[in-house]
């Protein structure tokens, strides 16, 4: 997070970085996830920066807004659920 965002700012990264822990634990709507991540872009539109985030992000929480946002590009369904096995092994990877 970046302190010299406004508050409406910290409210949409936030608020797709909630939508990507829903998609890891129980399933998120897609049009939902992909409007949090237009929202997300509007706030940190260059990819040096979102990939930073997410590194950031992933090495926090264990999950991944990089394979969720793919996940959600890659699916003609409703909803998007991320596969538990998926992150236990990312997350198991990433700490060697």
């Amino acid at each position: 997070m970046d302190l010299d965002w406004s508050k409406a700012d910290m409210i949409k990264v936030t608020t797709l970085y909630s939508l990507v822990e829903d998609a890891y634990e129980k399933g998120v709507d897609r049009a939902n996830l992909q409007a949090a991540y237009a929202a997300f872009k509007t706030v940190v539109p260059d990819k040096g920066t979102e990939r930073q985030l997410d590194r950031e992000f992933e090495q926090a929480s264990g999950y991944s807004i990089y394979r969720v946002m793919k996940a959600a590009q890659g699916t003609s369904s409703g909803r998007v659920r991320m596969k538990e096995a998926t992150r236990n092994a990312e997350s198991t990877r990433s700490k060697h």
